[in-house]
């Protein structure tokens, strides 16, 4: 490593828990930096198929220190059935440590965040209604409450009790809300947040130590970076900074400290929510990449939207994060297609444009511009060498570092663990044929 940060270079969802949770073998710290339960991965290992909206990946390995770190809001409640149902199917947490300065969500955060939505009405963002924006809102107001706060329990008690009281007359007069159910839903997270005390910790200064011991530490972020609240598709982003920047504050590292960026895409393009796509699929191809690439969110279910792969998207998220390795994961989806189409830039007015405009409203309005290679139609997904990928599979992938300009450090070729290819000559692909490079 020694500090790697993984991101997510598209809109989210693109298999970062598989990816970390590989990583997680030569790391003796993971720390995951910011968002929310809003966020989810999927990992299938040993002890079975898990989604983990909060716990970092590095749980499954009982060599790993595993962080929450302070750039997360933790929902009590979400926290703890998750660590009740990893250690109810024989998964430790014992190394589990959560930030003493990471915020709370609470109750009164939901219940604002589902009203907001519905009066947004054609114009809502597409949020997971779990309170993240409201509670990031009052971490920014300086009116939240945080981990540390729960080991003094009168203090923490009188806190959210205060708070709820101010949420609860703005709920009613101001939207009309039922309120009846608050304090007692306030106590049920009180309750929760105490069973975290054990768990709360200066992780901080855990990992300033593990550093000064040259382990290391693996940074992994929710989202991706076309969500990221300062350089995604506002206002159709997430509440957070899931960028590689953001890694360094929600963790309480300095940015010295980071060796590596490595960004993770899928071999196509998926959306959660509402917002622009410019590759988005509608018809008969958009459905076949959400059936066979199982398209629906970890956290709540809804069908992605699809697309073809966007290197506009990706050469931004490769300047915004200094990336400097590609992850590339679901190559195997599209094994099954005669041809492949990739966006290389967008049209708009009459003219081509290669990077990600800096106004929104054009974004809106782009068209993708597309080159089409051709299929390699045949199963890679038992594929364990690069070198053994057909020709036209080698192709594709470099034509992505073409013009990315970011080599392929890893490929996914299906969800289980051993379905992937660490890549050895990251710069390119060699054909096995003739070991020219492709």
């Amino acid at each position: 490593m020694p500090v790697l940060v993984v991101v997510g270079a598209q809109w989210g969802d693109e298999g970062k828990g598989k990816v970390t949770d590989l990583l997680c073998e030569e790391a003796d710290v993971v720390v995951r930096y910011q968002g929310g339960n809003n966020a989810g991965h999927t990992v299938e290992n040993a002890y079975g198929k898990f989604a983990l909206h909060l716990v970092p990946s590095g749980i499954f390995h009982q060599h790993v220190l595993a962080i929450i770190g302070n750039g997360v809001v933790v929902d009590p409640t979400v926290l703890r059935k998750e660590i009740d149902e990893l250690e109810s199917r024989g998964v430790s947490t014992a190394n589990l440590r959560v930030s003493a300065g990471a915020h709370l969500i609470m109750p009164y955060h939901i219940l604002l965040d589902r009203v907001y939505e519905v009066r947004l009405g054609k114009g809502k963002i597409g949020t997971t209604g779990r309170g993240i924006g409201p509670a990031y809102a009052d971490k920014a107001a300086r009116q939240g409450v945080r981990m540390q706060d729960v080991l003094d329990p009168h203090t923490f008690r009188e806190q959210v009790k205060a708070f709820m009281a101010a949420k609860a007359e703005v709920l009613v007069k101001a939207y009309d809300q039922d309120v009846g159910h608050l304090e007692e839903e306030c106590e049920r997270y009180i309750e929760a947040a105490e069973s975290l005390r054990p768990y709360i910790d200066d992780t901080a200064l855990l990992l300033w130590n593990a550093l000064r011991r040259e382990e290391r530490v693996l940074l992994e972020g929710a989202q991706g970076t076309m969500l990221d609240l300062d350089h995604g598709t506002y206002p159709y982003v997430t509440s957070s900074n899931p960028v590689a920047g953001y890694a360094c504050v929600g963790s309480g590292i300095g940015p010295m400290e980071l060796s590596e960026v490595w960004g993770v895409t899928k071999a196509y393009t998926t959306r959660v929510g509402e917002g622009p796509f410019p590759t988005e699929l509608t018809g008969e191809e958009g459905d076949y990449l959400r059936e066979v690439g199982q398209e629906f969110g970890t956290t709540t279910g809804r069908p992605r939207r699809c697309g073809w792969l966007d290197l506009v998207v990706l050469r931004h998220a490769a300047r915004i994060n200094g990336l400097t390795g590609l992850c590339l994961t679901k190559l195997d989806v599209l094994d099954g297609l005669d041809a492949i189409k990739v966006c290389t830039a967008y049209r708009y007015q009459g003219e081509e444009i290669r990077e990600m405009p800096p106004s929104q409203a054009v974004f809106a309005k782009v068209e993708p511009v597309y080159e089409e290679l051709p299929g390699w139609k045949t199963d890679i997904s038992g594929i364990t060498s690069a070198r053994d990928l057909p020709n036209e599979t080698i192709d594709f992938l470099n034509f992505v570092v073409r013009n990315v300009r970011v080599p392929i450090s890893l490929i996914s070729l299906g969800p289980r663990r051993e379905q992937h290819i660490k890549v050895p000559h990251p710069d390119h692909v060699q054909r096995a044929s003739d070991g020219r490079q492709a």
